[in-house]
């Protein structure tokens, strides 16, 4: 799971910062080697429980055509296979449409269910060792696979999250449906001390070491036209600051207990769609001011720098794009755009919470 997420980001400064040359990038064979290693360790683990199940072991797996395995380990073949799969599919679409101008595509789309296959079945895994025992042991492991999980998801949204966007409305509405879901579960099903929260430092930390690694590699582009003429690999922008709403998520869990009840549930959830909202909201409208100005163009925070060889130069660069007033979704404090995006919150968070609460229960 790492090895994908760490090869997706590495993939996308690749293209940012030399194009895409060939298929056989150490990017992508990063990103189909963590594909590799989740189908090879869950068939792996459906052979030992099918064949070579030792006595007492029959209550830590699930059956599936007659072999046996945990359930992540099915849904991690099942991501290993989609990914393998959308190879080939990939390398053809770049070869009859070109280069990617949109993170998502048809093929990326495929890739992308397949990773969050291995995602969930790293999950699944982790949960099902935390479960198991009540002494904590593998919730460590639970929170680093969780902040990883989250930094999986942010990727598939790069493109909608870049500083210059974090006054628009759609910034919002896109991270109120993308983030609740995955914070909420965490907190929900975590054995540990401010799960949410942990995971999204987990989450900053892993972004983090990305950014001020990769531009310590040389690197010039191989694509005109050429507008950037970069010189090291270019960086992703600096992640959300995820930890502070992801705070304000475990508080609320904590005051609102199981909520067993249906209508109990929808309340608390529309309070977590609320609290992560206006956390956010706050955050990262100051923030993102900060990060369009020239005190965060240097190494740590990479402000100016994550822009690819393609993008000319020019103000818009440090301005905030689509906040013409005449725009539907120009601003978050339209009264619009903060309904949608609290229901779209709202309805994220209601999802984590049946998703957590299931999470809690799984054993195999």
């Amino acid at each position: 799971m790492t090895c994908i997420t760490v090869g997706i980001i590495w993939d996308i400064s690749w293209h940012s910062t030399i194009g895409r040359d060939t298929f056989w990038t150490p990017a992508h064979m990063l990103i189909y080697l963590g594909g590799l290693l989740g189908g090879s360790v869950g068939g792996w683990l459906a052979i030992r429980h099918t064949f070579l199940m030792r006595p007492g072991e029959e209550n830590a797996s699930v059956k599936v055509f007659g072999a046996r395995a945990p359930l992540g380990a099915w849904v991690a073949i099942w991501g290993a296979v989609a990914m393998l799969t959308s190879a080939p599919f990939d390398d053809w679409w770049h070869n009859a449409y070109g280069l990617d101008v949109k993170i998502i595509s048809p093929p990326h789309t495929i890739l992308g269910l397949g990773m969050l296959g291995i995602a969930v079945g790293a999950l699944l895994l982790v949960l099902a060792q935390q479960n198991q025992r009540n002494d904590g042991a593998g919730a460590g492991l639970f929170i680093y696979v969780g902040g990883v999980f989250l930094a999986l998801g942010g990727v598939f949204v790069m493109e909608f999250t870049f500083p210059n966007l974090q006054h628009a409305g759609l910034f919002y509405k896109v991270c109120a449906l993308t983030f609740p879901i995955r914070l909420v579960a965490l907190g929900r099903a975590g054995r540990i001390s401010w799960p949410a929260t942990r995971a999204s430092a987990v989450f900053i930390l892993l972004e983090c070491l990305l950014i001020w690694i990769l531009p310590l590699f040389p690197a010039q582009p191989r694509l005109a036209p050429i507008y950037n003429p970069v010189t090291h690999m270019v960086p992703p922008p600096f992640p959300l600051l995820l930890i502070v709403p992801a705070l304000g998520i475990d508080l609320c869990l904590a005051k609102a207990g199981d909520a067993t009840s249906w209508w109990k549930r929808l309340l608390v959830a529309i309070a977590l769609g609320a609290v992560f909202l206006g956390l956010l909201a706050v955050t990262q409208w100051f923030f993102a001011e900060f990060l369009l100005s020239p005190r965060a163009e240097n190494w740590f925070f990479a402000g100016n720098r994550f822009w690819s060889y393609g993008s000319g130069d020019g103000a818009w660069r440090h301005k905030f794009w689509h906040v013409d007033p005449s725009e539907p979704d120009a601003n978050l404090f339209d009264g619009r755009a903060v309904v949608i995006s609290w229901a779209l919150a709202g309805l994220s968070a209601w999802l984590g919470l049946l998703w957590g609460n299931w999470m809690r229960k799984v054993q195999r």
